[in-house]
């Protein structure tokens, strides 16, 4: 089968790869997924890069997240499971797949890992729909519900251009709160509007903070992409009680007002979707599976790459580029 991979750390062009090698086979508890569209996500980048270096022995095929169909199982799994249309989550490293010195991430043909982790793409969501869940989707997934239900509250969701802030979005409002969202232009803007914010805020624009107040009033929840930068506006915009959650980190830690947060007494909370208990994200691949099948969610704008082209691929991730940037296989 054909695969991109690299064997050590560094820059795209330095160290990736496309070539043949064999054709994995499920192990116990495994299912293997004919994979049609890989996705890359910026920890992608930086896992090859060494910026979030994990060890590994060999040859490492990248990506966590893709699209296609289980075509073979391992000892334990039902066979049914054949045929099945699947997303993937967290599928490199995904186990050995019976070759040595393998991790079997999706950007090859075929891709062996859990078989909990191959989830099914509901009848009628798209394969591009399916390519953007994974990592996007169960971060903001995850970051939405983990203090609770958000239905007839109010969820601040700042970066909504991003992709996660595109499914805190959509999540959100399918689960029956009020969205506001900050964006940086207006091109982003219309990004957030499409995926279905109530109100739409230009932090460049005169007081975000005042903005998000006279939108919407006081947030109960905010998905927060930098909080180094926003943690004093996020006080100023919080209900008492509150929750902030934040998933990205910044060059520079933020300082932490511990009186103002007890003052507010606010739940600061920080989420790294790898070291999220297996449970917890299997029920985030399950709600996720259940907004789809009711046309909750919608895929990113997505820039396509073939395989011989994943250096460009790693590269516009790098550069920024707005929505999903995928391979095609």
């Amino acid at each position: 089968m054909k695969a991109a991979g690299y064997s050590r750390e560094g820059t795209a062009r330095d160290v990736l790869t496309v070539g043949e090698i064999d054709t994995p086979e499920p192990g116990p508890g495994q299912v293997r997924v004919r994979v049609r569209i890989s996705a890359v996500n910026p920890t992608d980048t930086k896992t090859r890069d060494g910026t979030t270096s994990r060890p590994f022995d060999g040859v490492r095929i990248p990506h966590q997240d893709g699209v296609g169909e289980i075509d073979a199982v391992g000892e334990g799994v039902d066979p049914s499971r054949i045929g099945q249309r699947v997303w993937t989550w967290l599928a490199s490293p995904g186990g050995d797949g019976g070759a040595a010195l393998a991790e079997w991430g999706t950007c090859a043909q075929y891709t062996v890992l859990p078989a909990e982790q191959a989830t099914v793409l509901p009848d009628g969501a798209p394969d591009d729909l399916g390519a953007c869940l994974g990592v996007p989707a169960m971060t903001a997934y995850h970051c939405l519900f983990a203090d609770g239900p958000v239905a007839g509250r109010t969820v601040l969701v700042t970066g909504g251009a991003g992709a996660v802030g595109h499914y805190g979005i959509q999540l959100a409002r399918w689960a029956g709160a009020t969205v506001v969202t900050t964006v940086s232009g207006p091109e982003k803007a219309e990004l957030a509007r499409a995926a279905g914010a109530h109100h739409v805020v230009n932090y460049r624009d005169g007081d975000p903070g005042a903005a998000i107040l006279d939108a919407a009033g006081p947030v109960d929840r905010i998905v927060e992409v930098s909080l180094a930068h926003n943690l004093a506006q996020d006080l100023a915009v919080l209900r008492n009680g509150g929750a902030v959650v934040s998933y990205a980190a910044t060059p520079q830690d933020p300082s932490i007002p511990v009186r103002a947060l007890m003052g507010a007494n606010a739940v600061l909370r920080f989420a790294l979707l790898y070291t999220v208990p297996r449970p917890v994200l299997a029920d985030a691949a399950h709600g996720l599976g259940v907004a789809a099948a009711h046309g909750a969610l919608t895929p990113l704008p997505v820039t396509r790459f073939g395989i011989d082209d994943v250096v460009a691929a790693h590269e516009a991730v790098e550069a920024g580029t707005t929505g999903k940037v995928v391979v095609d296989l």
